[in-house]
This record gives C-alpha cells, sequence and structure tokens, in this order.
C-alpha cells in the first residue's frame, strides 16, 4: 500500500506550533522569565497558525508553505536561547560603502 504525500503546509504548522510550545515548555522548566511580550508573541503567534495555518498575512515576509515569517523565525530562536539559558544577541554588521573602481 502506497501512502500518499505529506501536505507540506500541514507539516508546516504543525513544526511552527510544536516549537512555539517547545520554547515556552524550556522557559518554564528553566525557571526563566519571559517578559510580556515574549509571552504575548508565543499566545499570539500560536493562535493565528492554529487559525489561519501560518502567523503572516503578507506573503512577502515569509517564504510559501511556511507558517512563521522570517522576522518571527528569528524572534522563536532568540526566545528559545533565552529560555536555554545562553546569550544570544542579533550580530549585525554595518553597511560599508562599494569602494569604486
Amino acid at each position: 500500500m502506497k501512502r500518499s504525500q505529506p501536505d507540506p503546509k500541514a507539516q508546516a504548522k504543525r513544526a511552527a506550533l510544536n516549537a512555539l510550545k517547545r520554547a515556552r515548555r524550556m522557559a518554564e522548566r528553566a525557571g526563566v522569565k519571559l517578559s510580556d511580550w515574549e509571552g504575548e508573541f508565543l499566545g499570539s503567534v500560536s493562535e493565528r497558525v492554529k487559525t489561519y495555518g501560518r502567523a503572516f498575512g503578507d506573503p512577502e515576509k515569509g517564504a510559501p508553505g511556511q507558517a512563521l515569517s522570517a522576522l518571527q523565525a528569528v524572534k522563536l530562536k532568540e526566545i528559545a536561547a533565552k529560555a536555554k539559558g545562553e546569550k544570544r544577541e542579533l550580530k549585525r554588521k554595518p553597511m560599508r560603502r562599494k569602494p569604486k573602481g
């Protein structure tokens, strides 16, 4: 018996919900106090993923078939790192002028 291909949107939805739950659970187990904004972020994003299948409306903000936008995924990684006790800061390089030549 052949199995049909899994739905990629459903897989992305499940993965996003599991990642959100995992981040909240890690913070609770480690005793890390999430800020009000971070707690609200995890709750609102999970509700939007459950309701709509993804947490962003503008298709330019995320890859097709993904449940979280690029910035939401970055913020989720920052919250997970905070729950693990890792110090994770955004490492941005300043924009440089291209040399003329």
